[in-house]
């Protein structure tokens, strides 16, 4: 079987899979359009998220039998259509899992204890000790919405921490040691934290918007190490403006290109100059799964999976 590699990722997917017979080629730098023009050649591609895969692409790979995304989200790809057309879709969320989960606890404790602000003050000669006076996790309310790979991992990092945990998710069931799953309404009406940890389908985008934060009874601090596109930007600046949001940690932005390796490439929104702005919001640029060790867990992960099904 052949394998078409399009993105760069750890050196052992390419070695493991030499060595379980798979021959693999690489291209990093050709167009779309010429990777149409070849890819009926494969039997199979790996990639991270260089371009979207759609029902032109998947009609001319005539021989493809698995699509592997170094990741965990497959929303640049036609799943739908892929899977009518027999070919297997292989993500990898159990790869970062622990490092989204580490990242979203980081972000929290940095806002609760104004670690950036405080940072950038000192470095510009200010020592404002009043003024940067923390809060504490203890005691709080943690509600994470989504209970897969990185909820889960996410309530798993706050275990040492006096908390109560609060999951929502569409699926019946998901809660367990570390979380309790409840509706929607109760879980509006007693978290003092909000994580996100959904992927990206028609029903999370544009889901944290206006109408979604007003229902909250509380003020509340937002974390979303999850996908930029589930959240209104404009709706989430008006609620830090009036306060509903106390602060918020935002690793991935509504404005990222779907290759997620830019921002945008035209004028800066006037919602984005206000987050680059805020002292109480932490920005990262969608690094939450990506660490060291994730990037070896991932690739291992997609191996494994592939030799699991076609060795």
């Amino acid at each position: 079987m052949k394998i078409l590699h399009l993105d760069t990722n750890h050196e052992l997917l390419i070695k493991q899979l030499t060595e379980l017979g798979f021959t693999n080629h690489e291209d990093y730098t050709s167009s779309k359009e010429k990777i149409e023009s070849k890819i009926q050649n494969y039997d199979g591609i790996v990639l991270r998220s260089r371009f979207s895969i759609d029902k032109q692409f998947l009609d001319a790979a005539k021989k493809l039998k698995f699509i592997g995304r170094v990741g965990a989200g497959l929303e640049n790809i036609d799943c739908e259509y892929a899977q009518a057309k027999g070919i297997m879709l292989i993500a990898a969320p159990e790869g970062n899992r622990n490092a989204v989960g580490e990242h979203a606890l980081g972000m929290l404790l940095s806002l609760f204890n104004k670690l950036n602000k405080a940072d950038a003050e000192v470095r510009a000669g200010k020592w404002l000790r009043e003024d940067n006076r923390g809060i504490e996790l203890d005691g709080r309310t943690v509600g994470l919405i989504g209970y897969g790979n990185m909820g889960k991992a996410f309530a798993k990092k706050l275990r040492g921490f006096d908390v109560n945990v609060l999951c929502y998710d569409i699926k019946a069931g998901v809660g367990n040691e570390n979380a309790k799953q409840v509706s929607l309404q109760e879980f509006q009406q007693e978290v003092d934290v909000v994580s996100l940890h959904t992927p990206q389908t028609p029903q999370t985008l544009n889901m944290i918007n206006s109408e979604f934060i007003k229902a909250f009874k509380k003020s509340f601090w937002f974390i979303n190490t999850a996908r930029g596109k589930s959240v209104v930007t404009t709706d989430l600046v008006s609620a830090l403006k009036s306060g509903k949001v106390l602060g918020a940690g935002i690793d991935v932005l509504e404005y990222e290109k779907t290759s997620f390796e830019n921002l945008f490439s035209s004028e800066m929104p006037e919602a984005f100059q206000y987050l680059i702005q805020s002292q109480n919001v932490l920005l990262s640029p969608h690094v939450a799964g990506w660490t060291v060790e994730s990037k070896e867990k991932l690739a291992q992960t997609i191996v494994d999976k592939i030799k699991s099904k076609f060795c």
